[in-house]
């Protein structure tokens, strides 16, 4: 009785979330340096939808429909993607300190972008590049895991870190090459993270993407549980353990990779958001992974709204995550020592 009395409480809680999630979506298309009534945000919307054409000015309907809504839009996806892979990888390794980048998908996806901008610097090219060496640094991984012959999580760590650690030295090689006064400085600001030049293409095409990966992980959150029981006890259950955790890496590096592939590296949301969800609700994924979505879109809802609003140029989002999120899981580093959960 008392479980279901808490399962039904938390529920509730992720309710509110979401129409909290909902409500500054839209309270936040009237923000920006040219800012819009809501009256007139909610006019634009039912024009869109509708035929009627009411006296609203182009210039405020392209801000919100061409500008504002793909952005906001990418970053609920990108926000949600981000923190549920965080959450995934840090169930998988049953290690809080872990994220998706341990296996070297944001160093390959990095090293993808800067080859493209490098050699090419169209935004096709440079975003699949960057989706194609994020999604191969991982399979490298998993290649070096597998000739070992051992079922090790910590064989798979150090594979990591030696696939991350040639990728990055590969991203510093071209930043050397790079032409200092054009190629150079827009390498270095696409590997801080922006959404500043989204489109609307762009968002569909990372939800094409994200969605079906977020719906397929969330069927199978419950499964997360039991990867704390051991190999013989999960197989009791009828889970190969081996085979979801294959599963699960595949998944999260997916949208990791999808989601660095358009907006750059983002830091610290696969770090912290999965923390922050875990304090308010506990350690059961079948709650934890959806509240790690919502909180993991709000947060970045904020912190790209602070990019775009508080100077006149863009602030590139890894700083203002840096500057949140550093202070913040120093203070769960001390309380849990960085000790396994």
């Amino acid at each position: 009785m008392n479980h279901e009395f808490f399962l039904r409480k938390k529920n509730c809680a992720l309710l509110v979330l979401l129409l909290l999630l909902g409500t500054m979506m839209f309270l936040l298309l009237c923000v920006g340096r040219y800012p819009v009534s809501p009256k007139d945000v909610y006019r634009i919307i039912i024009q869109f939808f509708s035929e009627e054409t009411p006296e609203i000015s182009v210039f405020e309907s392209n801000v919100i429909l061409n500008i504002r809504i793909p952005r906001i839009m990418m970053a609920v996806l990108v926000g949600a993607a981000l923190s549920v892979s965080g959450t995934i990888y840090q169930a998988l390794f049953g290690n809080p300190p872990v994220s998706p980048d341990i296996l070297g998908v944001s160093s390959g996806a990095g090293f993808g972008a800067a080859f493209a901008i490098l050699i090419s610097g169209k935004t096709a090219v440079v975003q699949s590049s960057a989706l194609f060496f994020g999604i191969f640094a991982v399979a490298a991984v998993l290649n070096v895991f597998r000739i070992k012959g051992r079922g090790e999580l910590y064989i798979l760590v150090l594979s990591g870190i030696i696939v991350r650690s040639l990728f990055d030295a590969l991203v510093s090689f071209v930043k050397y090459t790079a032409d200092p006064e054009e190629k150079l400085p827009t390498i270095t600001m696409w590997l801080m993270g922006s959404l500043a030049n989204v489109s609307r293409q762009e968002m569909l095409t990372c939800a094409f993407i994200v969605l079906p990966c977020l719906v397929f992980v969330m069927k199978l959150r419950w499964k997360l549980n039991v990867l704390s029981l051991d190999a013989d006890e999960a197989r009791s259950l009828g889970i190969n353990a081996r085979n979801l955790r294959l599963i699960m890496i595949l998944s999260a590096t997916l949208m990791t990779a999808v989601t660095v592939s358009v907006c750059g590296i983002i830091g610290w949301i696969r770090l912290v958001v999965p923390h922050a969800a875990r304090l308010l609700f506990g350690k059961d994924h079948r709650i934890v992974l959806p509240a790690s979505a919502l909180l993991g879109s709000i947060y970045l809802l904020l912190i790209d709204t602070a990019a775009r609003s508080m100077t006149a140029g863009e602030i590139p989002l890894s700083i203002l995550t840096a500057i949140i999120g550093a202070p913040f899981f120093a203070v769960i580093l001390r309380k849990t020592a960085g000790g396994r959960e």
